[in-house]
């Protein structure tokens, strides 16, 4: 009976407390600006954390009734410390009298978390012991630490300014899984504030503590209600907020955040600015960069080298070099130095942008100001020198660099062996790599990826594979540029089944191919003419969500063509339409070239006039394709006024323009209009090529112009242009069949002793075999 009635007194007191507690629990504030947050955050109310709290309490006094004390008492107790008193209690803790019986059976009580709690309280005076008590109960088998006393250590650790232990607590508390359902650690922390002077620094480390954990919406809620009940973080912990939500991408938040933090009244310092800055930056958002720039300048804080050192390579990253260089001299302006950082911010702008020189003068400048330019200096300006092709420049640089006791990075190694794979200076990149794993640098996945496609290149595809074997045993696990070397390499060496076998390899292992790799695995489909395949393929890239692009639809619609399928072709340029493709002047070339080589000139002729109505203009190459398709069959005429068209639009024509319209007259005997083509091609200082002779020698013979056909075949072999062994005979015979016997003995003496035809028994009768209707300008690939 003595029992119950203890539990009613003390519920009674309960209540009294509760409703005093309730009584000074804040009013709700209105928040001091309109926060972003708010729509990804919320905040519960007052009257939810009393209501949260009324819950907890309630709970708490049930336990009391349900599971009254055990320890006898001669009076009703008004607090725990009637039967254990703290004398007898920091006795118990200093000397680790654990196996005491009070401090058992209250441990092991259905109350035991209310007593720790009250424990921890007794002991806010003396934070080690209340500490120490903390760690034991959570040792206790059976027994779980509530978030109550928790935030009551919390606020005793805070207090006591032990902010290790007070973090690690928060830590803890926030990392541990088992919360009560319907508390929130922001709330207990809030309602348990009294337990010491209040000081507000607690919410503030709890705010920290969420940013470091990485729990960034859990951080912006707290920050949030932070807001509201006026307890605002410093300038450092939203810093740190706002360098977090930078790194992970979070770009919308990031500037949200920063607005609400300036709304909320906290002062932005430099390092605020110089991370949104950095972001934006790195958005290549520079107008917002600039903006901020200007806006912390009126606020009366000096940008550091940091701001300047982020906006001269933000600037310089997408070209706007004399941004840049205008930032550069007012740094130096105001007194902030340079440093290495912005003078290899400004090297790598200019040697990206095509401004070498300047990079040069940049390095020399550093230099001249005893700033050691360090490895990304060197490697900076030796990779650009490699893409250049100064191979020699490169060389001299990475010999200084080493000189200067630098030692290469895999950055450095990789541009040199890239460029010599380039330049097919295999052997000098593999020395280069051997020197890589003798200094102690390991090949990354990109050097790897350089020598496996420099191997490729080169059609050396058992030593690739060797390679491609030799990644792995490294611990580099192939990619999906590796594979596109390897595949692409089996491709030109014609083992089509090998390429395939690699591109199921790298699917099976969930590599997922890029629109590059499909188009290569169509290209290498259409060269070997397994167009149902490529059909197949192309469902699989659709299927897997890329579309295919116009060049993969010019591949096939050319293979189709070379199949004999013109209407698969046309088709496809249909499909490319309906579906919203672009359609290049590349595509229409195909098409136009396709269909002429067919003999459909008309429908090229139809095509051709299409090409406005879609945006776009013929250009030399269409208009090339279809003058040959024109001159091949027998339309002259056009290709003449098409000539003309293409150069009154100020479109200069090419060798293979010229040389349609060379063989196009002579088909038609106009042997005097193709000379005149011939001539005009020397003023343009265009150089006749095999064709072009082949065109003339066999035009001019079947014109009978044989004089003409013989000092242009005369011409061709001074140059050291080959002929066909049919082009001379065809010219030899010709001198048969007009009765000029004497120069044809002399000629068929001149071609024998020279290599170009075999000999022959009876000089008078040649017996050589050759057709009239051949069409040497068919060869032309």
């Amino acid at each position: 009976m003595k029992h119950i009635e203890a539990a009613i007194s003390f519920l009674f007191k309960m209540l009294i407390s509760l409703r005093n507690l309730g009584s000074s629990l804040p009013r709700r504030v209105s928040p001091p600006c309109n926060h972003h947050l708010s729509s990804i955050f919320s905040s519960p109310s007052t009257t939810t954390t009393r209501a949260c709290l009324i819950s907890c309490c309630f709970t708490g006094v049930l336990c009391i009734l349900r599971f009254p004390f055990v320890t006898k008492s001669n009076s009703n107790p008004t607090n725990f410390f009637d039967v254990l008193n703290k004398v007898s209690m920091t006795k118990i803790i200093q000397q680790d009298q654990w196996n005491d019986p009070r401090v058992v059976g209250s441990i092991q009580s259905s109350l035991a978390p209310i007593w720790v709690s009250r424990v921890l309280v007794e002991f806010k005076q003396d934070p080690k012991l209340a500490l120490k008590f903390f760690k034991w109960a959570k040792t206790r088998v059976g027994f779980r630490h509530t978030t109550e006393s928790y935030c009551i250590l919390v606020h005793i650790l805070f207090y006591a300014r032990m902010y290790f232990h007070a973090n690690n607590i928060l830590k803890e508390l926030v990392l541990s899984s088992w919360v009560l359902p319907g508390s929130d650690v922001f709330e207990i922390l809030w309602t348990t504030r009294n337990v010491c002077v209040p000081g507000f620094g607690v919410f503030d480390a709890l705010f920290s503590v969420l940013v470091e954990l990485g729990m960034l919406e859990a951080a912006g809620q707290c920050f949030l209600r932070m807001t509201k009940f006026r307890v605002l973080p410093k300038a450092r912990s939203c810093n740190a907020f706002l360098h977090r939500l930078s790194k992970a991408g979070e770009g919308d938040l990031s500037r949200d955040f920063f607005r609400d933090m300036v709304g909320a009244g906290i002062a932005p310092t430099v390092f605020t600015y110089n991370i949104m800055i950095g972001h934006v930056c790195k958005e290549g958002d520079m107008l917002t960069a600039r903006s901020l720039f200007e806006q912390m300048k009126k606020m009366g804080l000096t940008p550091d080298i940091v701001t300047y050192n982020t906006l001269i390579d933000g600037y310089g990253k997408i070209g706007l070099l004399d941004e840049s260089v205008c930032l550069f001299e007012e740094m130096k302006f105001m007194g902030c130095e340079p440093d290495v950082i912005t003078y290899n911010a400004l090297i790598n702008s200019f040697c990206k942008f095509k401004g070498m020189p300047r990079a040069f003068e940049f390095f020399r400048e550093m230099k001249d100001k005893d700033l050691k330019p360090n490895v990304i200096s060197y490697s900076t300006l030796i990779d650009a020198l490699c893409k250049e092709g100064m191979m020699q420049m490169a060389i001299k640089f990475f010999v200084d660099m080493t000189r200067v006791g630098l030692l290469p990075n895999e950055f450095t190694y990789s541009s040199l062996i890239d460029a010599n794979c380039k330049a097919g200076n295999l052997g000098e990149a593999f020395m280069l790599a051997d020197e890589m794993l003798q200094e102690h640098v390991d090949l990354n996945i990109v050097t790897f990826t350089t020598l496996l496609d420099g191997l490729c290149e080169e059609g050396m595809m058992n030593e690739a594979e060797e390679l491609f074997r030799a990644m792995g045993k490294a611990g580099v696990t192939p990619n999906l540029q590796a594979y596109t070397a390897l595949i692409h390499g089996h491709i030109k060496v014609r083992s089509m089944d090998k390429a395939m076998e690699l591109f199921s390899e790298m699917r099976e292992k969930d590599i997922k191919p890029d629109i590059l790799l499909w188009g290569t695995i169509v290209w290498g489909l259409c060269s070997e003419s397994k167009l149902e395949e490529c059909k197949v393929i192309m469902t699989e890239m659709k299927e897997s969500g890329i579309g295919a692009n116009p060049v993969i639809y010019t591949t096939l619609m050319d293979a189709y063509f070379k199949g004999g399928n013109h209407t698969e072709a046309i088709n496809l340029l249909e499909e490319m339409w309906d579906l919203g493709t672009e359609v290049t002047v590349v595509t229409f070339c195909a098409l136009i070239d396709g269909l002429c080589k067919r003999g459909l000139v008309q429908e090229a002729i139809y095509f051709f006039g299409r090409m406005p109505d879609h945006d776009l203009q013929p250009n030399v190459a269409v208009y090339t394709a279809l003058i040959d398709g024109l001159c091949k069959n027998n339309c002259i005429g056009d290709a003449k006024k098409l000539f003309d068209e293409m150069q009154d639009k100020n479109m200069i024509p090419d060798k293979i323009a010229y040389t349609a319209m060379i063989d196009g007259n002579l088909k038609h005997g106009n042997f005097q209009e193709a000379l005149n083509m011939r001539n005009k091609m020397m003023e343009m200082g265009i150089e006749l090529d095999l064709y072009a002779y082949t065109s003339l020698v066999w035009g001019l013979s079947q014109c009978g112009q044989v004089q003409q056909a013989r000092k242009f075949l005369a011409e061709m072999i001074g140059k050291g242009i080959i002929p066909d062994e049919t082009l001379c005979t065809r010219l030899l015979r010709k001198h048969y069949e007009l009765g000029n016997i004497d120069e044809a003995i002399e000629l068929q003496n001149e071609l024998v002793e020279k290599g170009l035809i075999h000999g022959n028994s009876n000089p008078a009768v040649p017996n050589i075999q050759i057709r009239d209707d051949l069409d040497f300008s068919n060869f032309r690939t």
